[in-house]
């Protein structure tokens, strides 16, 4: 796939998907962040520090959504509106499953960025060498996320119970009390981007 991507949203907004700038990290960590304290979504309880963003996100690919002028299509940077990582869900051997995570801002949720990121990631994964997805921990209560990725060809392989501590105040580890805590399990999903190997998998 040839970067950036265009796409023109229902709402007359125009958007442009590309890999990562150096001078976005900050605004991109800044928007995790403010998803992991929604805690609805994100495994990780506090906010990420720069080494810690790094760690986590930038291992190895990196793209963003920018929000574009409809008239101008070589602008370069924009108002970030989602983020998304792709890299191998394990090492060595089966570095060839990769695994992806998204953010979107809150302002601009419901708009259709995520299924436009989760369709490129999807185009974008096979140019770089990977043969399947895999998300580990999708949360049983993200329903709109658990639809999309059905949407867009994944198949629930596995439930782990109780593997996510929501609390319904969203106050949580912050302040040490967990007594508003509830768990909910966790969905992994699976995709497989070669239809071949796909095909003779499930003759095992």
């Amino acid at each position: 796939m040839q970067l950036p991507v265009f796409k023109t949203l229902k709402n007359g907004m125009t958007i442009a998907l590309d890999e990562m700038l150096p001078a976005e990290r900050e605004i991109v960590r800044s928007l995790l962040n403010t998803v992991v304290m929604e805690g609805q979504t994100y495994p990780q309880s506090q906010p990420l520090s720069e080494a810690e963003f790094a760690a986590y996100w930038l291992v190895q690919d990196a793209f963003v959504v920018r929000k574009m002028e409809a008239s101008d299509r070589s602008q370069i940077t924009g108002e970030i509106l989602g983020a998304f990582y792709l890299k191998p869900n394990f090492p060595g051997r089966c570095s060839h499953i990769c695994n992806a995570g998204f953010i979107v801002q809150p302002a601009a949720r419901g708009a259709g960025i995520g299924r436009f990121m989760g369709e490129a990631m999807l185009a974008i994964a096979p140019t770089r060498g990977y043969i399947a997805v895999m998300f580990n921990l999708v949360f049983a209560t993200n329903i709109p996320s658990l639809k999309l990725w059905e949407s867009l060809g994944f198949t629930t392989i596995g439930r782990i119970p109780n593997a996510v501590r929501l609390n319904d105040d969203r106050t949580g580890d912050r302040t040490g009390d967990r007594t508003g805590d509830r768990t909910v399990d966790a969905c992994i999903l699976y995709r497989s981007l070669d239809r071949s190997l796909e095909a003779r998998s499930k003759e095992c």
